[in-house]
């Protein structure tokens, strides 16, 4: 038999130096280290401090612009997402050396061209397909 049998009370050698049954407390697989308490209350009340301006931005309409609104739904938006990143799944430029934050680069440039791309698309499909509805005055009444 080899070292990978699954019997009973026998330990699990995968080549990658560690039993699977043992695991203690401070184990951090890859270098992604897990949060404290602490960590994850100053990570809720970030949340609830980003979360709560929005919807009252929103609710009450104290901005008469809704684009102004959005911009400022936005922005609070893109800190909540850095605020679940970096404390809520661990992620910094250490944890499973450097490969998490290159990741989370390279999704964020990607997403970036494709809403980019969808919002040009989408411009000129509108000011293209439908002749006149797109602000421009037409030239047949002057």
């Amino acid at each position: 038999m080899s070292a990978d049998t699954h019997g009973h009370g026998q330990t699990h050698d995968h080549g990658h130096g560690h039993d699977h049954g043992h695991h203690d407390a401070h184990d951090h697989h890859g270098g992604a280290a897990h949060g404290s308490r602490r960590e994850y209350w100053i990570g809720f009340l970030l949340s609830v401090l980003l979360t709560a301006p929005a919807f009252g931005l929103v609710m009450t309409g104290v901005i008469s612009d809704p684009r102004v609104t959005a911009g400022i739904v936005m922005a609070l938006a893109m800190v909540q997402i850095v605020v679940h990143m970096i404390y809520f799944l661990h992620m910094n430029t250490k944890s499973e050396n450097g490969w998490t934050m290159l990741a989370l680069i390279f999704t964020a440039i990607i997403v970036l061209i494709v809403i980019a791309g969808s919002l040009w698309v989408m411009y000129h499909m509108n000011l293209n397909m439908m002749p006149g509805m797109g602000g421009e005055m037409s030239s047949g009444g002057m």
